[in-house]
């Protein structure tokens, strides 16, 4: 984790712009640096070079599964950076998988999955549990 007097680092990965937008503003107005990167190959890009202090990635970009792939380098690369998935995909298809089953934990292998539309305080929350920042 970045310094006591550093911001701590977010990677945001999403293919729609003004998600990235919208969750980029409410994150650096929390006190975050946030690096965004539309889409699993600009993501990868950050990646070779930086260690975020967290990820947040979208499911569905590129290819439907590009956010489980990046999720699954991200832990390839360092096991120890907690992920966010965000999704609409329980929305868009009827299918439902979540953190909540051990199945489910053994392949999607991010900390939290959150459903798009996501409130902010909701996402917060998730960050501050994974990174254990006091408010």
């Amino acid at each position: 984790m970045a310094a006591i007097d550093e911001k701590l680092t977010i990677l945001l990965v999403d293919d729609d712009e003004d998600f990235l937008f919208q969750q980029r503003l409410q994150l650096e107005n929390a006190g975050f640096h946030v690096v965004s990167a539309q889409g699993r190959a600009k993501a990868e890009e950050f990646l070779a070079e930086h260690r975020p202090d967290m990820a947040i990635i979208d499911v569905m970009m590129e290819h439907p599964d590009a956010g489980f792939i990046l999720c699954h380098r991200i832990r390839q690369k360092d096991a120890s950076i907690p992920v966010i998935l965000v999704t609409s995909v329980n929305s868009e298809t009827d299918l439902d998988f979540d953190l909540a089953t051990q199945e489910d934990r053994s392949w999607i292998r991010a900390d939290a999955m959150l459903a798009k539309p996501i409130r902010f305080e909701q996402l917060r929350r998730e960050i501050d549990r994974l990174l254990s920042v006091k408010k």
